[in-house]
């Protein structure tokens, strides 16, 4: 085999081929010769004239800065410069314009051709139209500038909100303050807080800075009230304004919603949304915390009085099983943040209790104290409905069940969205009906604020031997408990155990006649 043809490939390619693979190849290709004044172009394939519009005509014996104009990196041109003195090879991007004076983004790759001595006699340069990948590259950096402004903007925002919130003395203070935050922000017209009005079956506005918004019809299509009815964040435009609006709702409650303003011309996207919705929850979150606090304070409130099948309700589960009846005494806190409830049964023993809880899944009962009559059990469960309504400002006064229903009566601040509370406890638990409202005044201290003050004077074991003697009949006669019954359903010895009940007695004491 001839070693010269070139199918062995060792030998040499045809000149011709060299040449019609520069001519045909799809990316411009010129040779530039340094040797002749100012390194005019003396070649130029097809693909180059594709790309730029230039002819051989137009652009033989000119050098290629023609290629440049006003937007050119004169950086980048100096980099070119630099690699042509050099003598080495250099790859830019540079800003180019076509022959019709439209701009494209070229990559350009320069590198010198030398003779046999190692002589630079040419410069061949490689022209690729990188305008997309530039374009999207640029759009890159610009959202990424754009992202951190709005988290540098937005991160000030919630630190703010979260100080407005922690300081407000009442929700009304809150929700103006909140509003007025808002609305200090350049890219923001203004903001405006809604709470539903059974009433007049609007979101009545109860806050607003920066814009001037009427009640809105809970039945109209706009945002507020698609947010409200559906507890999620909607964005649109109305009347040539962007409204965000985002649901206030903590722990399933409804306190309305948090519509924010701007521009048109302001796109409020995925990521500006995350973050305006933590805000709405923080805002939530402290209506909740003014709202619980209140509830105690204020005279006029509302008893509502449902009834619940749905065996769910643990005490709804047991009453089914034993056919006993249970009678809500108390919640108590348990050693570190544990909760639980104490009910008195009628109507079955500890026997039938402990069977009937081993059967249901999530609950653990202890038997306290059995008497003759009754039993006082601790009902420990993960659905507790006592504890999830009291996170969200609603006293239990009540909860009797027997044969598998509940009557429970709830104590609700007149100013609370009743129906949303309601409603709440109808998604919560299936077949859950009203049986009454009941609007009245609350006339001095209450038997329950009482006992919260009492409670925090009370050590937790102080308050668990108190309630645990009193309910398991310690200070009747005959005692139908002991001490030593007592202390072991606490876990304490029996001198602990009176040495805790001493100390609660001497400050129930001083409770109940100070200022006598």
């Amino acid at each position: 085999m001839d070693d010269t043809d070139g199918r062995d490939g060792k030998g040499d390619v045809d000149r011709a081929v060299k040449a019609r693979a520069i001519d045909e190849a799809p990316i411009g290709v010129s040779l530039s010769d340094p040797s002749r004044e100012d390194n005019p172009l003396v070649y130029i394939n097809p693909a180059f004239e594709r790309l730029t519009g230039y002819d051989d005509e137009a652009v033989l014996g000119r050098n290629c800065r023609f290629l440049q104009g006003p937007d050119s990196s004169p950086e980048v041109v100096a980099e070119m410069r630099a690699a042509i003195e050099e003598e080495r090879p250099a790859t830019v991007e540079l800003r180019n314009y076509r022959a019709d004076g439209t701009e494209f983004w070229n990559e350009v790759t320069i590198a010198p051709v030398r003779d046999e001595t190692g002589t630079v006699t040419h410069y061949v340069g490689f022209q690729n139209d990188v305008t997309a990948r530039k374009a999207a590259e640029l759009a890159l950096e610009e959202r990424t500038e754009e992202l951190e402004y709005i988290l540098e903007r937005v991160e000030g925002l919630i630190q703010d909100v979260t100080s407005v919130v922690a300081g407000s003395t009442s929700r009304s203070d809150l929700e103006t303050a909140v509003c007025s935050r808002i609305a200090e922000e350049a890219a923001y017209e203004g903001a405006w807080i809604g709470e539903r009005n059974p009433a007049t079956d609007t979101l009545e506005v109860r806050a607003s800075v920066g814009v001037d918004p009427d009640d809105v019809p809970i039945d109209a299509d706009h945002p507020a009230t698609t947010s409200l009815a559906s507890e999620s964040v909607v964005v649109d435009t109305v009347e040539g304004w962007t409204h965000a609006s985002f649901p206030l709702v903590y722990n399933g409650v409804e306190y309305g919603t948090l519509t924010v303003c701007s521009d048109d011309s302001h796109e409020v996207d995925d990521r500006e949304t995350i973050i305006l919705s933590a805000l709405a929850r923080a805002v939530a979150s402290g209506i909740n915390a003014r709202e619980t606090s209140r509830m105690l304070a204020t005279d006029a409130v509302v008893a509502v009085e449902l009834e619940l099948t749905d065996r769910d309700l643990p005490p709804v589960a047991i009453s089914a099983e034993t056919g006993g009846r249970l009678e809500y005494r108390r919640s108590v806190h348990r050693v570190g943040d544990d909760t639980a409830s104490l009910f008195t049964v009628t109507n079955a023993d500890a026997e039938e209790l402990a069977t009937a809880a081993d059967g249901l899944e999530g609950i653990d009962l202890a038997v306290l104290v059995e008497r003759a009559d009754r039993t006082l059990i601790e009902l420990n469960a993960e659905d507790d409905l006592v504890e999830w309504l009291s996170e969200r400002g609603i006293l239990v006064q009540s909860i009797e069940a027997e044969d598998g229903r509940a009557r429970v009566t709830l104590e609700i601040p007149h100013s609370t969205n009743v129906r949303s509370v309601v409603e709440s406890v109808q998604a919560r638990y299936d077949g859950t009906d009203v049986i009454s409202f009941r609007q009245h005044e609350r006339g001095g201290e209450t038997r329950e604020e009482f006992a919260a003050r009492l409670e925090d004077e009370l050590t937790e074991r102080q308050f668990a031997s108190l309630q645990r003697a009193y309910l398991g009949g310690y200070f009747e006669w005959p005692r139908p408990t002991t001490g030593e019954e007592l202390a072991s359903s606490m876990g304490v010895s029996r001198p602990t155990f009176h040495e805790h009940l001493r100390s609660a007695e001497a400050k129930l004491c001083q409770a109940f006649f100070e200022g006598e």
